[in-house]
């Protein structure tokens, strides 16, 4: 044996009987560490096992009985409590964490700030912010995300912009979420900056984009746009969520060749089974009226979803198809209470009260909307009594919808002091009114005429958020019209930020009605020059802008163009305005064969219109024919008929027939009905007509205006 081998040999074994103690003691240590870790990735692993079967009381007795516990066993038990939804019980568990000197990671803090996102807590956010950026993590991709999430998440704009600013360059992760945060606060314009200045924009950038332009008013088109463009540069692929958007878009624009378009990407990309994609093209379809077609998607799906029967039955009902929808129902086995809801609305439609009240009161489930429905349903029906009461008993859990649903009640039979009255009492109670709320509100102004009343729910919605929407802003425009403020009209159209069809068509409708029919026309003109689509009510503002001022010409080519260029089939009253400016021209002729060519027959008021031609052409010829029309239509219309044939033979001097037209007036005992004015004094409307006494003041009344009548 060489002498290196017995050297080695004996300092080994020195070595191990020198030092037994220490050895074993090492090795000992070395062991039980081994299983204390490995005792605690099993507790750990068992946790989240508990976790996910939603035992969330075994996990948290688990985690309070370790003897020891890693940064893994807090950000385990934090988890946990995120993912069921009990965010503060994830920040009590992490605050715990941070009392017990545990060094909070990456892991911690993303779901910390995920858990603060949620709840929402600004305050615990911020504070988690502050602990990031002492520990230095806030440039660690997910840390930033998280951070720049919980600020969107909680609509502080500002300090979002702050982070974005600072860790974007680093963070390719930070533009999508920047570019949501700015959709999700309405911010399109800043949202539209951040998508032009990203290198690469992924399907969520889209979305979001596509996203925020369908929910803003006017913004459909644009929505539309995004869509098209992201589709012919090729930057990302549509996935379920972008072609549910785009299919609702299409809904919304009544673009039936565009959203079949989608419907084949649909099923080319394989969604057509989605729930969520099966609802939207059902929705779709009603929408577009082409209600067959979404029931050929709806008999497509092998296991219908509720979603999808209800946007059906929806469909069925808003095209009057009642006993398809009610067909529909009966075959569904699984009901929830919008299914219920919907047929209770359905069966009140077409008059079905008792059908209605029974399926409601035999529903297994009922929920506040239940209740709302059936206010509306009460109301409809003109038992504002067990409306009123209702809506009494649902006092603790009333929502908006509530209000609205009994302002509109009383609206609907005419009640419009009591619906005023009702919002006084909502406003007392410090309950915002919601878009629903002040359209009524203006709706019921306008009826009873009070513009003092209009002017002070104009004040109060200057107040609310609520300022620029397009369907409040147009019931303004169309109140201020009816109580004769045209000007005030005008200026309440010009802050609407984008005007539709429905906004124009106010405020052509208020001019024409005014006499301010070159206004009319030149915003007509206007917007169909920006692209906006005139509907058939549009028309009606039109044409009654030509009668006023004799615009034949103009009138004439409106009316063709309805059908020629609109796909919009005139009405008996387009009809009735173009006989009225084509009489009131002295083409009485014209408007006869007009007449003759319609495909319906003339009523009273088309016929009053050409006969009152007939009375400033004095034209006996024709207003015999129409008179006689006008009789033999209905006996009611005697007086208007004999009244005016009577000042046509006046005008002609013929004395004998005007006299014996006065004769048959006087056997037949036919009464003209009275005229009513009105005047608003604090706020209240006074309605008078002739020789009326009913006022309680009347004496006051009747003596000062006959001073006044001395006086002058």
């Amino acid at each position: 044996m060489s002498m290196k081998s017995c050297l080695s040999g004996t300092w080994k074994h020195q070595r191990w009987k020198q030092h037994p103690t220490h050895l074993y003691t090492t090795l000992n240590n070395i062991v039980t560490n081994c299983l204390v870790k490995h005792d605690i990735t099993s507790t750990n692993m068992a946790i989240a096992t508990h976790s996910k079967n939603g035992q969330l009381d075994i996990a948290r007795k688990v985690f309070d009985e370790m003897p020891q516990r890693t940064v893994v066993s807090w950000n385990t038990m934090i988890s946990t409590y995120s993912k069921w939804g009990r965010y503060g019980e994830a920040l009590n568990i992490l605050s715990s964490m941070h009392f017990n000197n545990v060094k909070l990671n990456e892991t911690t803090f993303c779901s910390g700030l995920s858990a603060c996102a949620r709840l929402p807590s600004v305050y615990a956010g911020k504070q988690l912010h502050g602990l990031v950026l002492r520990c230095g993590l806030e440039s660690f991709q997910l840390v930033g995300s998280a951070l720049l999430y919980f600020y969107a998440k909680c609509c502080e704009i500002e300090e979002a912009r702050r982070v974005f600013d600072v860790l974007h360059e680093g963070n390719a992760l930070l533009w999508s979420l920047m570019l949501v945060c700015y959709v999700r606060c309405n911010l399109l314009d800043d949202a539209l900056d951040v998508f032009d200045k990203m290198l690469v924009r992924d399907i969520v950038a889209w979305t979001a984009l596509i996203s925020g332009f369908s929910k803003t008013d006017g913004g459909f088109d644009k929505a539309l746009e995004f869509f098209c463009l992201m589709r012919r540069r090729g930057e990302a692929e549509a996935n379920e969520f972008t072609l549910d958007c785009v299919i609702r878009v299409c809904g919304r624009l009544d673009a039936l060749r565009e959203g079949m378009t989608v419907h084949g990407l649909v099923i080319k990309c394989g969604f057509e089974f989605e729930h969520s994609i099966s609802g939207a093209l059902i929705e779709f379809y009603c929408a577009c009226k082409s209600i067959d077609d979404g029931k050929k998607v709806y008999r497509g799906l092998s296991n219908p979803g509720i979603s999808s029967s209800n946007s059906l039955i929806e469909g069925l009902i808003e095209m009057g198809r009642i006993e398809e929808a009610e067909s529909v129902f009966n075959t569904l086995v699984e009901k929830d209470p919008s299914t219920f809801n919907l047929m209770i609305k359905a069966y009140s439609l077409v008059n079905r009260f008792e059908d209605s009240v029974e399926l409601f009161f035999k529903m297994p489930r009922k929920v506040l909307a239940s209740f709302n429905t059936m206010i509306s349903v009460y109301s409809r029906n003109g038992d504002l009594n067990k409306a009123f009461e209702l809506f009494e008993a649902m006092k603790e859990e009333r929502d908006i919808v509530t209000w609205n649903s009994m302002i509109s009640g009383y609206i609907h039979n005419n009640q419009h002091e009591n619906a005023l009255n009702l919002y006084k009492t909502m406003h007392t109670l410090s309950i915002k009114g919601s878009r629903s709320t002040f359209s009524s509100l203006f709706h019921a102004c306008s009826c009873l005429g009070s513009l003092q009343m209009g002017k002070l729910l104009h004040a109060q919605l200057a107040k609310t958020a609520l300022t620029w929407n397009v369907y409040v802003g147009t019931s303004l425009v169309d109140m201020y019209s009816k109580c004769g403020s045209v000007n005030d009209a005008r200026l309440s159209f010009i802050s609407i930020v984008n005007p539709n069809v429905a906004a124009y068509t106010a405020l052509i409708n208020g001019y024409a009605h005014h006499g301010m029919c070159t206004e009319a026309i030149l915003l007509f003109e206007n917007m169909v020059n920006i692209g906006v689509k005139p509907n058939a009510v549009t028309f009606v503002g039109v044409l009654s802008a030509c009668a006023h001022t004799g615009r034949v010409t103009d009138g004439m080519k409106y009316l063709h163009q309805m059908k020629d260029i609109y796909n919009i089939t005139p009405t008996i009253e387009h009809f009735t305005y173009a006989v009225d400016f084509l009489g009131q021209s002295g083409r009485l002729q014209e408007a006869e064969e007009l007449i003759s060519k319609m495909p319906f027959e003339p009523d009273g008021v088309m016929l009053g219109a050409l006969l009152k031609s007939c009375w400033i052409w004095f034209d006996i010829e024709v207003g015999q024919r129409v008179a006689q029309k006008m009789v033999n239509m209905d006996p009611k219309l005697i007086s208007a008929a004999y009244v005016i044939m009577s000042n046509i033979y006046s005008g002609i001097g013929k004395w004998t027939e005007k006299m014996e037209i006065r004769r048959i007036l006087t056997d037949s005992e036919v009464n003209k009905d009275p005229g009513y004015s009105w005047v608003e004094v604090n706020n209240e409307v006074f309605v008078f007509s002739v020789e009326d006494r009913s006022h309680p003041c009347y004496s006051i009344i009747f003596s000062t205006l006959m001073h006044l009548t001395r006086t002058i």
